[in-house]
């Protein structure tokens, strides 16, 4: 039998690990390649534009190298903009991650709901239209935060946060007009569950987090259903396609979740 092809796991930075997190659970031996445009990072403040041109290119390049069996686009900015022009150009599967708008109306007992993401992610077209789908009895109220961004970067590389950031972010969401009715939080970032815990902490109330990871990885299963994978877990890639010393200070926080050899594109 030749060797599976590995999955390919995408995102501008390391917050495609918590996608990453819920598909070794479902998939446990499953080859992995995780990508991070470290050499893009932040997609949250670049134009849409840039990440339409940007996206399809480089998984071009990645899947010239690795061959992978599908493609996850783990990055709710890459997805809401590039998806569709990713799927037109590469002929293999294509995963995209959607905000959970969609639980979150159904979880939500004040009928208000807040969207937690990037600043291009919350203004894109595709939120309102999940929002008008699922969620016409809820009030959706949006914020973005670079910084929260960089607090889950940061957090993988072993750095201590600020408890005060985590407050300043959810503030952005809270004291807005009918924040303070907000019991669900859709985090509509994938880097963000990465840092859940804190954001829960510095909460002046009880809140409830959703996101769509355990969707994406349950999606990802079943297009590779067919698949024949090895009986022991394969020694997973992480890429970066920036500077490949800055990349050596997440290797102890990679290796968490599986990724033991780090490559540069």
């Amino acid at each position: 039998m030749p060797p599976a092809r590995p999955l390919l796991v995408f995102d501008s930075g390391v917050g495609g690990l918590s996608v990453l997190r819920e598909i070794r659970t479902l998939l446990p031996h499953a080859p992995i390649v995780y990508a991070a445009d470290s050499g893009g990072y932040p997609y949250g403040t670049k134009s849409p534009a840039e990440i339409a041109i940007r996206v399809p290119a480089l998984l071009g390049r990645l899947t010239e190298r690795y061959d992978p069996e599908l493609i996850v686009i783990a990055c709710n900015t890459a997805s809401t903009i590039a998806l569709d022009d990713v799927r037109a150009a590469l002929d293999l599967p294509v995963v995209g991650t959607v905000p959970a708008i969609k639980p979150a109306a159904v979880l939500s007992k004040t009928r208000v709901i807040g969207v937690l993401g990037t600043k291009a992610t919350i203004v894109q077209p595709y939120v309102d239209r999940l929002a008008a789908e699922f969620a016409t009895d809820c009030t959706v109220i949006r914020h973005g935060s670079a910084e929260l961004v960089d607090l889950a970067e940061a957090t993988l590389r072993g750095a201590a946060t600020s408890s005060d950031s985590y407050r300043r972010a959810l503030d952005g969401l809270l004291h807005q007009p009918g924040g303070d009715r907000i019991d669900v939080v859709v985090l509509a970032c994938t880097h963000f569950p990465l840092v859940e815990d804190r954001l829960a902490e510095a909460a002046p109330h009880a809140l409830t987090f959703v996101d769509g990871n355990a969707g994406i990885a349950r999606r990802t299963a079943w297009l590779a259903r067919d698949v024949t994978w090895p009986e022991e877990p394969s020694e997973g890639i992480a890429v970066f396609t920036g500077d490949a010393t800055a990349a050596e200070a997440y290797r102890a926080g990679l290796a968490g979740f599986g990724l033991t050899r780090i490559e540069k594109l």
